[in-house]
């Protein structure tokens, strides 16, 4: 029960500020699409019209809203720039490339990618990944759809200049890391940069008894419509229709914040 208890309070801490509050009220409030529902629902659901919706969030009228995206429910201080991407090299420093722990990629072959997000309070934020050359590009695509579609990501890269008070790296949305599967000596695709992880504490990793990161069971009700999380019929698409396959999919473990080009 105490554990239990925890996991909620560690997740409560994780959600932005303020919660979801009628339309007039005082603060920034959000609204996250379900299953079915309209940009004429949510107006009308808010007591907003559709062209104020629609404006506040910088998105057309006439275009159908996505499931998991988040609207914001009142005018914006700044209005969101357009999508912003760019590719660079990277140097084995900067991805903490080691030669005696034999990683399956050469930094030559990483680069980093730098895209636009928008963070749990509605901020907008350039962020990045690292991942293999020849995904690049595709993560421009998928980021670009997540961002156009308005689903919020709880921090990317560079971490002292986009979250400086967070710690928790259970937190960060990431790609490549020089590791091995948990409890194998099996390189992880993150390894070989061909996966990223998507704000993994609200989109946490089951596998038996076993659930990563610490504290994120308030998430594994899938059910829920919550900033951040995940949904096959929302998000994930952004990913699979790049031909990406979800770890949210799996039927021996679930790895909801998990996409990878292999299937592993």
């Amino acid at each position: 029960m105490r554990k239990r208890l925890i996991a909620v309070v560690t997740a409560l801490l994780l959600l932005p500020v303020l919660a979801p509050a009628p339309a007039g009220a005082a603060g920034t409030v959000w609204h996250v699409v379900r299953p079915a529902e309209t940009l004429a629902y949510i107006a009308a659901l808010r007591g907003v019209t559709m062209q104020q919706l629609a404006a506040w969030n910088g998105i057309p009228a006439d275009t159908p809203v996505q499931v998991d995206a988040v609207l914001r429910l009142n005018a914006p201080a700044v209005a969101l720039p357009a999508f912003r991407t760019r590719i660079e090299t990277v140097t084995a420093a900067s991805v903490n490339w080691q030669p005696l722990k034999r990683c399956p990629v050469l930094p030559v072959n990483l680069r980093r990618v730098w895209v636009s997000y928008i963070d749990f309070n509605g901020a907008y934020h350039d962020g990045s990944v690292i991942v293999r050359k020849d995904v690049a590009a595709r993560a421009q695509q998928v980021f670009g759809t997540l961002y156009r579609w308005r689903f919020r990501i709880m921090g990317m890269a560079p971490m002292k200049v986009n979250n400086p008070t967070e710690s928790n790296m259970a937190t960060v949305t990431a790609g490549y890391n020089c590791r091995a599967v948990g409890g194998t000596n099996v390189w992880s695709e993150h390894a070989t940069g061909t996966a990223i992880d998507i704000n993994p504490f609200q989109n946490p990793m089951i596998r038996g008894r076993s659930i990563s990161p610490a504290g994120s069971q308030f998430y594994l009700e899938r059910s829920r419509y919550l900033i951040g999380m995940l949904h096959p019929e929302g998000a994930a698409r952004a990913f699979t229709w790049n031909d990406f396959h979800w770890g949210g999919r799996w039927t021996s473990l679930k790895d909801y914040m998990h996409f990878s080009l292999t299937n592993k």
